[in-house]
């Protein structure tokens, strides 16, 4: 069942994705008990710190990562999830301008070089190809440009049998009961025990052209915070569709 689920291609993801979008935000707060908001915060300081000036929100879902990002930066967000983007859409013209456009991730109608960071919280672990995928958005961002992943990870310390344990059990049945939806979080649990452990996920991202590297667990493990820095020359401008 586990590789089943972690079998699914894109097509499928953004289908479950959008069949969840509507209780999206309700599922966040309920299953990371209210500690999303404080991740998202966390996300938005290391931004603030990087002095980045654009910034493009990918996999921005109903825009709460993208519209906590700070107000003196340009942020624009991009999904392929029109459901979810239309959530994000109807959000900001509540609190603040945010450009939006649909895309995947792993071939973004972005100019190389464009923006000067990138964030992406809870969606690379989505990507069919992790390192094609962070590579892509290692592209669009200038030399020098910092890229923020912020995603879940697999719990350390003393607490992380207690921790495991929430993450196996309870995003399955809540999520079922909250959504509707008896798959989209049972694939959530499966997706992050898949996921490289914050070692490993930082190797990946320095060979994907990023240079200093971090990795910073968040609530005793249960996600991480990356940031690194892109190395080189841009690479070939790509048609923006």
């Amino acid at each position: 069942m586990r590789e089943e689920l972690l079998s699914r291609r894109a097509g499928e993801i953004r289908g479950m994705f959008g069949r969840i979008a509507h209780r999206y935000d309700l599922l966040n707060r309920v299953l990371s008990l209210g500690r999303d908001v404080a991740w998202r915060r966390r996300l938005g300081r290391a931004v603030r710190a990087s002095g980045a000036a654009t910034v493009l929100d990918v996999c921005t879902g109903t825009g709460d990562v993208a519209l906590a990002l700070p107000g003196g930066a340009r942020v624009t967000g991009t999904d392929f999830c029109l459901p979810m983007l239309a959530l994000a859409r109807a959000k900001a013209r509540d609190r603040r301008r945010l450009p939006l456009f649909a895309g995947d991730a792993l071939r973004l109608p972005v100019h190389s070089g464009a923006f000067d960071a990138v964030t992406v919280a809870f969606g690379v672990r989505n990507f069919e190809d992790l390192e094609a995928g962070l590579r892509e958005l290692v592209r669009v961002l200038r030399p020098g440009g910092h890229l923020f992943v912020l995603e879940f990870s697999r719990p350390a310390g003393p607490l992380a049998p207690v921790l495991g344990w929430w993450a196996r059990t309870v995003p399955p049945r809540v999520g079922r009961w909250l959504s509707g939806d008896p798959e989209a979080y049972s694939y959530l649990p499966a997706s992050v025990s898949g996921f490289p452990p914050l070692e490993e996920m930082v190797r990946v991202l320095e060979s994907v052209g990023l240079e200093g590297v971090t990795g910073e667990r968040l609530t005793g493990g249960v996600a991480a915070l990356y940031r690194g820095r892109r190395a080189g020359a841009p690479g070939p401008p790509v048609e923006v569709a």
